[in-house]
């Protein structure tokens, strides 16, 4: 990566996967980084994402792969089961080449950011302000720059600005405008946390049970005490839910409520869990990432929801491309953000394909629609089916080369 000329600065709201990311790669090029981060310090925990195809080049083109290695969680795959934890069905990591549910490099979402922030101060070089407990309240813009106001620190003047924030970005409703032009939802609620891990779960395997308008699973995290319990909610939205934790897990309780298998034990182990994370599953599209010298990567511009399992990848390709292309454009800010926009166009589509097929193809309705779910399953993981269900996700995960 090249340098860019050394008077720019360039503000990042959001200290996650695509925030850390983009601002490591801004550091090493000789580019002046802020970040602001609403939350009070690093967030642990997290479900597992994967690497794969290109946003596992980009990890290797960052030098991140070895960093990354000891916090891998080798998954051997993901396994069906019934209300008795019998297995009627798998997906193995190998069987599936690491193109199916379960990718070759998997490592829990806290982890790959405490790697970007290692990696990050150690070249910062004093060309980073990292702030927690901060956010953007204003942004306004004319042609050579972006004056925002704080929360909290004073305001101050930057090239670009970057919305690296989420789903619920605020960066892009100051900007952009109301989450409601860009958010469509898709029929529920996902939820996570950790858990102990029980007794009797396979080990290194990714256990999911079906049951009507609820599918929940127990995966493996990097320590084997603990794992991580996942949940897929299908209901109607209820904009109360937001921000009313007591109404989220009472609303958790009744989808368990008699589920069989292990939905006693993540019962009772989501109330002492820390990192309990709950929000509905909606698909964001912003049709151009860039306003001026506003820009959106990760989920803030462009998202799939959790039942995509292509958010990390997304925000790290969107990342590195972003910082090579603001690198390569010698103080061409505009320009850099335009080949931005169209280099990650086809990733951000990409990154929107549901390879289940949506939450009405992996939540059932009734006890029927289990009934039924439960035996295509059944079917489709058979060995005679295992080429055809191979080739269903390779399509669905098109592996799109990084621009030179």
């Amino acid at each position: 990566m090249t340098s860019s000329t050394p008077t720019t600065h360039i503000l990042i709201s959001g200290a996650g996967i695509a925030g850390l990311a983009l601002a490591l790669q801004l550091v090493r090029g000789g580019i002046r980084t802020t970040i602001v981060e609403q939350a009070a310090g690093p967030r642990p925990g997290g479900q597992a994402v994967d690497l794969r195809g290109a946003s596992r080049d980009v990890a290797a083109r960052m030098g991140l792969t070895e960093a990354i290695e000891p916090y891998r969680v080798h998954e051997k795959g993901l396994s069906y089961v019934d209300g008795r934890g019998r297995v009627f069905g798998r997906m193995s990591m190998e069987a599936f080449d690491g193109k199916g549910a379960v990718a070759e490099v998997e490592i829990a979402r806290g982890d790959l950011a405490a790697v970007l922030r290692r990696e990050l101060v150690a070249a910062a070089d004093g060309l980073l302000d990292l702030r927690y407990g901060d956010r953007i309240i204003a942004v306004s813009q004319d042609e050579s720059g972006v004056d925002v106001r704080f929360e909290h620190a004073d305001a101050a003047r930057f090239d670009v600005v970057v919305g690296a924030d989420g789903v619920h970005s605020s960066t892009r409703r100051l900007v952009f405008g109301g989450e409601e032009q860009f958010r469509t939802y898709l029929g529920g609620y996902a939820a996570f946390f950790t858990m102990p891990t029980p007794d009797d779960i396979e080990e290194g395997w990714f256990s999911m049970r079906f049951t009507p308008g609820t599918t929940f699973g127990i995966r493996p995290d990097l320590d084997p005490a603990t794992a991580k319990a996942m949940l897929t909610l299908r209901i109607d939205r209820d904009p109360a839910l937001r921000g009313d934790l007591a109404a989220q897990k009472e609303l958790i309780r009744r989808a368990l409520h008699g589920a069989g298998w292990h939905a006693d034990t993540i019962l009772a182990a989501m109330d002492a869990a820390d990192d309990f994370y709950f929000d509905e599953l909606v698909r964001i599209d912003v049709p151009n990432p860039v306003s001026g010298r506003v820009v959106l990567i990760g989920d803030a511009g462009s998202s799939g929801s959790p039942m995509s399992g292509m958010g990390t990848a997304t925000a790290l390709i969107g990342a590195w491309l972003l910082a090579e292309r603001i690198a390569a454009g010698r103080g061409d800010l505009d320009g850099a953000l335009a080949r931005f926009a169209e280099d990650v166009a086809p990733f951000a589509e990409n990154g929107k394909t549901l390879m289940g097929g949506g939450i009405e193809r992996m939540v059932p309705e009734t006890r029927l629609q289990a009934a039924l779910l439960r035996a295509s399953m059944g079917v489709m993981l058979s060995r005679p089916m295992r080429p055809l269900v191979r080739r269903m996700f390779a399509t669905a995960q098109a592996d799109l080369p990084l621009p030179e």
